[in-house]
């Protein structure tokens, strides 16, 4: 489908890695709503985008909040809202209401947005819906917020499980599962390792905003998740 001209939200757009997502947009011709909780973060990023941008305060996990985000109909969803994976304690020692936010943020808010934004999509004639999700939920290893992991593992079989939207509504739902990707706070906490701990280079953000924009472009890919690796080139996991 095509970018320009469309209606296109971000979600957890202020900073990072949104904000880098909704300035790609923009620049391919989207009007885009940045939707975040920091207000501080959306204005400045909207200042840096231009006339495209409009900042819309929403706590992803306000239903209310984000059926009233989804009344401007977008063509385009980027389900980026999420995070936590560093936050202490986690499962088991952090209190249920704790950690049951962090699936709310990264599990379920995404589906309510979605499920929100596929009925208006059919009607103007179909829609494209980017999750991101993390390599957090791949693999069998430990990690440290088994929270945050476990829902962005659910992210990607979510999103598996919506190719079907492809014919039946003409909406397609892909997702994009970056490894450390490098925002700002990304290259700052890199920085802080020990040498012996950093591994690989971390995934640029022009690689990151690439994958979205072909994903959305691409009208021949449905519930596939494409995998962004530090050092590797992007390939699909499904």
């Amino acid at each position: 489908m095509q970018i320009a001209g469309e209606v296109a939200v971000v979600t957890g757009a202020a900073v990072g890695i949104g904000r880098a997502i909704a300035q790609r947009l923009a620049g391919e011709g989207a009007e885009v709503m940045l939707a975040d909780i920091d207000e501080d973060g959306g204005r400045e990023a909207c200042e840096l985008i231009g006339a495209a941008a409009t900042f819309v305060r929403v706590d992803m996990r306000d239903d209310d909040a984000v059926a009233r985000l989804m009344e401007c109909r977008p063509r385009i969803l980027v389900n980026n809202a999420g995070g936590g994976a560093v936050l202490r304690p986690c499962f088991p020692e952090a209190t249920v209401e704790r950690w049951s936010a962090s699936l709310d943020l990264n599990l379920r808010a995404p589906m309510v947005a979605t499920q929100l934004a596929i009925g208006p999509m059919r009607d103007a004639g179909g829609g494209a819906v980017i999750n991101m999700s993390s390599t957090a939920g791949l693999g069998f290893g430990a990690h440290v917020s088994p929270e945050y992991s476990a829902a962005k593992a659910a992210l990607i079989r979510f999103t598996a499980t919506l190719a079907p939207l492809r014919e039946s509504h003409g909406v397609r739902v892909n997702c994009v599962v970056p490894d450390w990707v490098a925002t700002e706070r990304g290259i700052s906490e890199y920085e802080e390792m020990p040498e012996a701990e950093r591994g690989l280079a971390q995934v640029p953000l022009a690689t990151l905003t690439d994958a979205v924009v072909d994903l959305i472009a691409d009208d021949s890919v449905a519930g596939r998740a494409i995998h962004l690796l530090r050092g590797a080139a992007p390939y699909f996991l499904s």
